[in-house]
């Protein structure tokens, strides 16, 4: 199965995976840009399908950057933390495939909704 990605206007590539964390019971789903890193970061429960993590590198760099560290300490708790560095070997992890980019973009909906913003 070859990896979904796509061509940004800065010519840097773009993929949508998700793997499943058994030991919390959470799905994770990913934005991942062209270094690998998370640029958006989604996570569902299991159990009840309940989004628990919504966070994006975009908002947490422009917090770190602009604003005092309450702040990015509210962020962290209305929409979690996001991973931090490369998504290296992801394939590797339980229930790990790749995913449209239309199902992120309706999954990150769900989530920013869900806890308190919306998309």
């Amino acid at each position: 199965m070859s990896l979904v990605k796509v061509v940004g206007q800065d010519g840097g590539m773009t993929i949508w995976f998700r793997t499943y964390y058994e030991d919390e019971d959470l799905w994770l789903y990913f934005e991942a840009d062209d270094e690998g890193w998370a640029a958006r970061q989604v996570e569902v429960r299991g159990q009840d399908s309940r989004a628990v993590t919504a966070a994006s590198l975009e908002e947490v760099l422009h917090l770190r950057d602009h604003a005092p560290l309450a702040e990015m300490f509210r962020y962290e708790r209305q929409y979690g933390v996001l991973a931090e560095g490369p998504m290296d070997g992801w394939q590797d992890q339980p229930e790990a495939a790749e995913i449209s980019a239309e199902e992120f973009e309706r999954l990150w909906t769900a989530a920013r909704r869900a806890l308190g913003h919306s998309a």
